[in-house]
């Protein structure tokens, strides 16, 4: 079958044949007697394999390695396929979430659109200072989703800083630092709840006050202490564990003793630290804490828990209580 036969029934131009046997990929088995190309079944077959895999995604290169290395299996072409496949989605991804951020910045002219763009390259640019001036800019310049992923994966502190800081002026953001919060990477986690902590406004509380329930004791912890500071009784419980725990204790019984501004609620607090004192299963270093952290919480409930403690069968505890009721004038 001479080549313009080829090309007519396979559909592959004689130009594109003729690269083909360049490269090496089909030679036609034979020439006519005037010297024109001839090609027999099987080379027929192979070009109808070759177009094949060029459907499917693969170079003129890999191709002719699929065909001709022995050592080449189905295996290694459908894994190179996947790995080009997932990088094409990421990057027409990227691309689909930079359109969609110039666009909800509504600009007015290309000027505006190239300002944004410059902004969105400025931010995952890989130089920590590029990044933080970019963070600084206009807020009405930064879209806000770019701002709260930028802070997820953000590892410089004072990018994350400023990146934070810009969140907090734009008050927008939150949902995407929820996402956050539920990240399978715990540095994720941390820096969506150092961000919430720093938002004003009733969702990013809303979000906090659900953080306070996370697996994460991090998420937790960061959470009660915003929270806490903020005259929220919802952390105490969280605030008594931190204290057990040895996790930020001494930011944990300062939350508290700002909390305990009632007597209600200093009642409460006294009772939650006492009854924890009490536990069996809590060791000697959170028993020490727990009475530390009774000198910041004022009222009868409390003295009377020191009291108590003053003949505790553990030294360091009585001591501890002793030297507090003195402190407070009870002693």
């Amino acid at each position: 079958m001479l080549i313009g036969e080829v090309a007519r029934r396979s559909g592959v131009s004689a130009r594109m044949l003729r690269h083909y046997e360049s490269l090496g990929l089909v030679r036609p088995s034979g020439r006519t007697g005037s010297g024109y190309r001839e090609y027999s079944g099987e080379d027929v077959r192979r070009i109808f394999h070759i177009e094949s895999l060029r459907a499917m995604g693969l170079s003129l290169r890999e191709i002719g390695r699929a065909l001709d290395d022995p050592g080449f299996t189905p295996a290694d072409l459908v894994d190179g396929l996947i790995r080009r496949t997932r990088e094409r989605i990421a990057a027409e991804t990227e691309l689909l979430i930079r359109l969609d951020r110039v666009h909800a910045t509504d600009p007015a002219g290309w000027e505006d659109v190239l300002q944004v763009l410059a902004l969105l390259r400025a931010l995952g640019s890989t130089s920590a200072g590029t990044r933080q001036r970019a963070a600084l800019a206009s807020v009405d310049e930064v879209p806000v989703e770019a701002l709260a992923q930028a802070a997820l994966g953000e590892e410089d502190p004072y990018v994350a800083g400023a990146l934070r800081w810009a969140l907090s002026r734009s008050g927008g953001g939150a949902v995407l630092l929820a996402e956050g919060l539920g990240s399978p990477v715990a540095a994720v986690r941390e820096r969506a709840v150092r961000a919430l902590a720093e938002m004003p406004g009733r969702e990013a509380a809303t979000l906090l006050r659900d953080a306070l329930v996370s697996p994460d004791a991090v998420v937790r912890g960061r959470a009660a202490l915003t929270l806490g500071a903020r005259g929220e009784a919802a952390a105490i419980p969280v605030l008594v564990d931190m204290i057990v725990a040895g996790s930020n204790d001494t930011d944990a019984a300062d939350a508290l003793s700002v909390l305990a501004g009632d007597d209600a609620a200093a009642d409460r607090i006294a009772s939650l630290l006492v009854g924890r004192i009490g536990d069996g299963t809590t060791g000697q270093p959170a028993r020490g804490r727990l009475t530390q952290a009774l000198a910041g919480i004022p009222g009868a409930t409390a003295s009377r828990a020191l009291a108590d403690l003053v003949g505790d069968a553990d030294r360091a505890v009585a001591l501890t209580a002793a030297y507090l009721l003195r402190l407070r004038g009870d002693g």
